[in-house]
């Protein structure tokens, strides 16, 4: 089976990244720079991970199995060798073996995570239609707070659209870890639908949101 898995550095975090979603990180642990660089360099991507167990900073932690492939997109070096990177989820992966000890950073061995085959029968888009009404009327009332004019495009593709729902409504991450691993496109939907809703619902109330446009993209530090 090894012979048909990728090789893919490992960045584990304490954050969960969806596939099509973006995040910023700030990189100093000399580690990961190398790492970024040869990312970089070799024009690979790499793999972000949710810290099952351990730190963030310093020693190996140990990851869920299921992460997502991201691709740089953009990266600020600075002079004493720091860096931002701005990357991009792609598509999620399993790990089947991990290697700690060939590079300084952690290394996995990942096969693709396929997503079922949809059956878009009524029911089910009935459900994407209100799932989507839903979240752009979530979007809208949060703009709306704070003297924003939006106009929502929201993607078509039903595994898109509830990664991108996913990514965005207020969960623990562990939450977030099992939509993650979910492979059904509709159980996806019908988990994210309630949560979705009672936001939607506490969105009218001030105390319960202060969010502005750069709350679309999350700031992490993790080292």
């Amino acid at each position: 089976m090894s012979g048909h898995l990728e090789e893919l550095p490992l960045f584990p975090l304490h954050t969960v990244l969806f596939p099509y979603a973006q995040l910023q990180l700030h990189v100093f642990e000399e580690r990961y720079r190398e790492m970024v660089r040869a990312c970089v360099e070799f024009d690979r991507p790499f793999g972000i991970v949710l810290i099952r167990e351990g730190e963030e900073v310093g020693g190996i932690a140990a990851p869920y199995m299921v992460g997502t492939v991201v691709r740089i997109l953009r990266v600020i070096p600075y002079e004493d060798g720091r860096m931002d990177i701005h990357v991009e989820g792609e598509r999620r992966f399993r790990i089947r073996e991990l290697d700690e000890d060939s590079k300084p950073y952690l290394v996995g061995k990942v096969e693709p995570v396929i997503e079922l085959e949809l059956d878009e029968d009524e029911p089910s888009r009935t459900l994407f239609i209100e799932a989507r009404d839903q979240f752009e009327q979530l979007i809208q009332k949060i703009f709306a707070r704070q003297e924003f004019e939006v106009k929502v495009k929201l993607p078509t593709d039903p595994v898109v659209l509830s990664f991108t729902i996913a990514n965005m409504l207020h969960m623990e991450n562990l939450a977030k870890q099992r939509l993650l691993e979910t492979t059904d496109t509709l159980e996806r939907v019908n988990t994210l639908m309630p949560i979705l809703q009672l936001q939607n619902l506490e969105s009218a109330q001030p105390s319960h949101y202060r969010i502005g446009s750069e709350d679309l993209r999350d700031w992490i530090t993790p080292n």
